[in-house]
């Protein structure tokens, strides 16, 4: 049996934790162990039966086979999910039941994916991935790593979404279009043209309404 750490233990890791234990119930051989979160007030809680463990640096003190991380910011998830690659952890991708991959879908590492998403043929998925509840990712999508489809986003086919970027609730991106780096994507916005990196876009049709800074250590 696999033993899965999650990384925070806010909503989303909450949202991680579900998943895992559906996979489990499913036949999955793995089973999620509790959390790890650095804030002092939630220590000892128990989140759907799962325990909070102790911060963050506990990582290397409790016994596991695998970890994933359960927070919800792109760049704090970055961080910790390079972290944990540099000391060699094992990332697990949590994928629940009730969401449609095709067969030759790639996803990488860390992943998570929620209950009802849907990925048609020939779309790959980047590693720390979120895609969440109910959003769909047609045929030759390419999701960079660390980003998050908000839930209830739509995908056209040929659609990239860059390294970090969030594409937020509700929103749609038309067939062809792509979404650069560490960019925002308002909710229910209609992406008709390319956006580029290190941008809020949003509106229907979405046009840009500020940049955003930098990180020089992404």
């Amino acid at each position: 049996m696999t033993g899965v750490l999650i990384l925070g233990a806010g909503g989303h890791a909450q949202v991680v934790a579900d998943i895992l234990l559906h996979m489990h119930e499913a036949g999955d051989d793995l089973a999620p162990i509790g959390y790890l979160d650095d804030n002092p007030q939630i220590a000892g809680q128990r989140f759907l039966g799962l325990p909070v463990l102790g911060p963050l640096v506990a990582l290397g003190t409790i016994e596991h086979h695998a970890t994933i991380v359960g927070i919800g910011d792109n760049r704090t998830r970055c961080r910790i999910f390079t972290q944990l690659v540099n000391q060699g952890e094992r990332l697990m991708i949590a994928r629940h039941p009730r969401a449609i991959i095709a067969p030759d879908v790639a996803i990488g590492a860390g992943s998570v994916i929620c209950a009802g998403v849907v990925v048609n043929p020939g779309s790959m998925i980047g590693s720390n991935v979120i895609l969440n509840t109910g959003c769909t990712v047609d045929h030759h999508n390419t999701i960079g790593d660390h980003a998050h489809i908000a839930p209830g986003v739509h995908l056209g086919g040929d659609v990239r979404i860059g390294r970090g970027t969030l594409v937020g609730i509700g929103a749609t991106v038309i067939p062809q279009r792509a979404i650069g780096a560490w960019s925002a994507v308002g909710a229910g916005s209609v992406v008709t043209k390319n956006v580029a990196d290190d941008v809020v876009a949003a509106g229907n049709p979405a046009r840009v309404i500020r940049a955003i800074q930098k990180v020089s250590s992404r």
